[in-house]
């Protein structure tokens, strides 16, 4: 199992050594079912981190964690300095504020049109000049490529401008960690290219860091920095892709080489 280096690390060092949240010894509970059990890493700053396993590891339930938007059953996720576990409803909505989350339906309200969408985290929680807001709004859209949507509504646009929409109100209080779930699900191979593209493009522009769970082999790929693999609610490898073409972890070389299980061919066959 891997054990990032940062473990133990003082929190005062997060600056120094390049870390922007380290979960340690999450332990997370549906019940009486453990989803997740001593999930252990870090990310650093500036990076695209991908959290990637088969349906049902516990990759949302992590992504939701990360969030504040789950409380774990044990174990810490430490963010700025602060433990999100250890947060009260006031400390948890402000850290929420101070980060974005792009939803794999892309979130958007049917009744705003798109640039109301993205204006509402402005207007509501970042203090903002309201005579900049519009100019911010068209900013924030350009940087996705949808500079010409401001006044549409949200079902006026395709799926793939959608999640850009989603993802450009995601970064419109200039967060330095923004969540995205699945930003690839129910996009053609173009639109789910340009999609990992622009957030390629963010990273680079704005240092902003991402962490993301995707099944995607192809945005993986291109876009990855680190890969993260959940198996059964445990860290089975953690590192980059050249770290992970050179692992021996047979689920992982199942993932990247698109194996099915043995016993899912067996039934295939018997059946």
């Amino acid at each position: 199992k891997y054990f990032p280096l940062s473990v133990g690390v003082n929190m005062t060092d997060f600056s120094i050594s390049g870390i922007i949240i380290c979960v340690e010894k999450l332990v997370s509970h549906y019940g009486p079912v453990k989803v997740l059990d001593g999930v252990t890493f870090d990310v650093k700053k500036g990076e695209i981190f991908m959290v990637i396993g088969r349906s049902g590891c516990g990759k949302s339930t992590l992504l939701k964690q990360m969030c504040g938007l789950l409380k774990p059953t044990s174990g810490h996720i430490i963010y700025r300095g602060k433990d999100l576990a250890a947060m009260d409803e006031d400390e948890l909505s402000a850290m929420q504020r101070t980060i974005g989350i792009a939803f794999q339906s892309s979130g958007l309200f049917n009744s705003m049109t798109v640039g109301e969408n993205v204006a509402m985290p402005m207007r509501e929680f970042g203090g903002v000049d309201p005579k900049l807001i519009d100019e911010l709004v068209r900013y924030k859209l350009n940087l996705v490529g949808l500079a010409h949507a401001q006044h549409l509504m949200p079902s006026e646009l395709s799926g793939g401008m959608r999640k850009r929409a989603g993802l450009a109100r995601a970064i419109a209080l200039d967060p330095d960690l923004v969540y995205f779930d699945e930003p690839s699900a129910g996009l053609d191979p173009i639109m789910a290219a340009g999609l990992d593209n622009m957030i390629l493009k963010l990273k680079s522009l704005l240092n902003t860091t991402f962490v993301i769970v995707t099944h995607e082999l192809d945005s993986i790929r291109l876009a990855a920095d680190r890969i993260l693999m959940l198996d059964m609610g445990e860290v089975i490898f953690c590192g980059t892709l050249e770290e992970a073409a050179a692992s021996p972890v047979d689920r992982l070389r199942q993932f990247f080489d698109r194996r099915a299980d043995d016993f899912i061919v067996q039934r295939n066959i018997t059946s």
